[in-house]
């Protein structure tokens, strides 16, 4: 996994997935908290970003393990 994401490495990741499957952002090892990803996404100076649309439970631990968070 490359340390800057592209969009080309995020498709190729999703593409497999049913596309009702809902996406939560994993944001930090040591507050481990699922976040809601906003519905925009912006490009400003060559880089796309998706914004934090609020935080909505605690990271499950298997999610923790399988990031090596753990």
């Amino acid at each position: 996994m490359p340390q800057y994401m592209t969009v080309g490495h995020l498709l190729r990741q999703l593409q497999d997935l049913d596309p009702t499957l809902p996406i939560r952002l994993a944001v930090n090892p040591d507050w481990p908290f699922t976040h809601y990803l906003a519905a925009e996404v912006v490009v400003r100076d060559g880089k796309a970003f998706i914004a934090d649309d609020g935080q909505e439970g605690y990271l499950p631990p298997s999610v923790g393990d399988a990031l090596t968070w753990s």
